[in-house]
């Protein structure tokens, strides 16, 4: 059995950790905040957009540009994104366990190459077979949207010249502060198969007058929503971390409180018995005395 100094040790690194995690709980509670205005903000522009580019393909005839034709998959690059630092609970386990299943299905058919944004995705990926074209892997939650845009334009830039055949992105996304969905969704091309297959032209719809024309519109159009879409999963990703984390240090938090609650109890018994015992020795001591 522990002694009383041990106990006060062991109740005083616990109240110490239980003032890291409450600290850490705040600092995410804030970061968490401002990452889900961001998100909120956003989600009508990022989740409208599709529609507005599949109406835009229709109205022009657009399912000949290069960025909406799928082809068969043969060679397929795989955007990662995960955190830079643990103690969020399972947000990097669960997706970087999603995203392993993916890659050994994709690759029984594919050659899959990876693109990482995270330090723990790095970590992970590091032994693996699958080859790594660019990591990220550093101060990724200060992460610059142009850095971004290079990585998005280097990828379509590939799927232009047929040196992949499909880009697919897999992130967390932000659904509510108990836990996050785990999201992989094809990047490019950006139409889906079975659209395409079953396109037909619009009749009876008022089609715009496209200036300078339909394949200037798409031009301009679809980079910038490969570019976006990619912008979204990294915000969805930084406010489901933060959640993570907020509820994670929560539970920590509530776990030392009932570790120092559960050590009183042993150190009162302790001193309890303690007493008991000096109050025998006084007793018999004193019947000793009477005889």
């Amino acid at each position: 059995m522990p002694t009383l100094i041990d106990l006060r040790r062991r109740i005083k690194s616990v109240k110490n950790t239980q003032q890291v995690t409450k600290a850490m709980k705040t600092v995410s509670t804030a970061k968490f905040k401002k990452a889900q205005r961001v998100i909120q903000e956003g989600r009508p522009y990022w989740r409208g957009t599709p529609a507005l580019i599949w109406d835009a393909s229709r109205w022009t005839g657009g399912l000949g540009h290069p960025l909406l034709l799928p082809r068969e998959e043969r060679r397929v690059h795989v955007i990662v994104l995960t955190s830079d630092k643990g103690l969020c609970g399972a947000f990097n386990s669960n997706l970087l366990a999603r995203v392993q299943e993916f890659l050994d299905e994709k690759s029984k058919t594919a050659a899959v190459r990876l693109i990482l944004i995270g330090k723990k995705a790095v970590h992970h990926f590091r032994k693996l077979a699958f080859p790594v074209d660019r990591a990220v892997g550093d101060k990724t939650d200060k992460l610059e949207e142009n850095a971004l845009r290079d990585i998005a334009r280097e990828l379509m830039r590939l799927f232009l010249h047929q040196e992949t055949d499909a880009v697919y992105l897999a992130f967390n996304e932000f659904k509510s502060v108990l836990s996050p969905r785990l999201n992989i969704k094809r990047l490019i091309p950006v139409v889906p198969p079975e659209l395409a297959l079953h396109h037909v032209q619009p009749g009876g719809i008022i089609v715009p007058a496209w200036e300078p024309g339909p394949r200037g519109v798409l031009d301009a159009l679809l980079p910038r929503f490969i570019e976006d879409q990619l912008g979204h999963a990294y915000y969805e990703s930084q406010a489901a971390e933060q959640a993570a984390r907020m509820m994670a240090m929560d539970s920590a938090s509530r776990n030392a409180g009932e570790l120092i609650h559960k050590y009183f109890l042993v150190m009162n018994k302790i001193r309890q018995a303690g007493i008991t015992k000096e109050l025998l020795e006084i007793m018999t001591a004193v019947e000793a005395l009477k005889k």
